[in-house]
């Protein structure tokens, strides 16, 4: 009697098996079943996929590929230095050390290698003073004379005064499509402790002709070269270890600003020299 009422409430076992001959069906389905979810998906994902590719398509129709749709928040420009420091923004070398500052030699010469006067042939000789405004459809580039630079051109010094502990550090400004500076636009740098260290800028007072603007994008102002500022930082006192903190800015333009509380380098940069004897 008992065992009669456990076979009662006893669970009749599941079983799973991958193909079924009797009914002919896998994993479960048969062969049109499979078909239907196959074609469903096919269908469904194809959809999905023209879907993402006629909006994409869509999109890019309201480009421009030779000027930015959205430049409303890049209003000024920033500053960089060159050659890029190893560290942070801290240029650190030795004058009795080639070693450690022979990287940043190699970097100037690759990067004012496009400066010379033989890289420069096809380049247009602008007028000085005057935005160099083009209506296209070809843009012509104007020549930056490397010789601006003067002691911190390499035609003098292979070693861009690295080898006498005089070492020079390119400043440049970030390009902007279409900028126009409403003023006679300079980098101004200056030594934070002029006890230390000075410096010499070239050219002179910092000075960027207004025939380098506007620029009108890469694709487009083939050949364009970013006018460049460079200082030179001269040690006014012997010992082990001296270094000191150099500040750029961008002045002179009304446009081009030098402060802003959301971005604290907005169109200025600072660096630090150290040299150690």
């Amino acid at each position: 009697m008992r065992n009669n009422e456990n076979s009662r409430y006893r669970r009749p076992q599941r079983t799973f098996t991958i193909y079924k001959s009797t009914t002919r069906e896998f994993l479960g389905r048969t062969a049109q079943n499979w078909g239907l979810l196959l074609l469903f998906y096919l269908i469904f994902y194809g959809f999905l996929t023209a879907l993402f590719t006629l909006s994409m398509w869509a999109m890019l129709q309201t480009l421009n590929d030779d000027f930015p749709k959205y430049s409303d928040q890049i209003v000024s420009p920033g500053l960089m230095v060159f050659p890029k420091p190893a560290i942070a923004l801290d240029y650190t070398l030795r004058s009795s050390d080639p070693r450690s500052y022979e990287r940043y030699v190699r970097d100037l010469q690759r990067f004012l290698k496009a400066y010379s006067l033989e890289e420069q042939q096809n380049l247009t000789v602008c007028r000085n003073g005057v935005l160099f405004e083009q209506k296209g459809p070809v843009y012509n580039a104007c020549q930056f004379p490397v010789s601006l630079l003067d002691a911190c051109s390499g035609l003098k010094d292979p070693d861009f005064g690295y080898s006498q502990g005089k070492p020079c550090i390119l400043v440049k400004m970030n390009r902007i499509i279409g900028l126009k500076p409403e003023g006679q636009p300079k980098i101004k740098c200056a030594s934070k402790d002029e006890r230390i260290a000075t410096i010499s800028v070239y050219p002179k007072d910092g000075i960027i002709d207004l025939k380098y603007f506007p620029y009108y994008g890469k694709k487009l102002h083939v050949g364009y070269l970013q006018p460049l500022v460079a200082v030179q930082v001269t040690f006014g006192f012997k010992g082990l270890e001296k270094e000191v903190f150099i500040e750029c800015k961008i002045e002179g333009s009304p446009n081009l600003k030098n402060r802003e509380d959301r971005d604290k380098f907005l169109g200025q940069i600072t660096f630090k020299v150290i040299l150690n004897e």
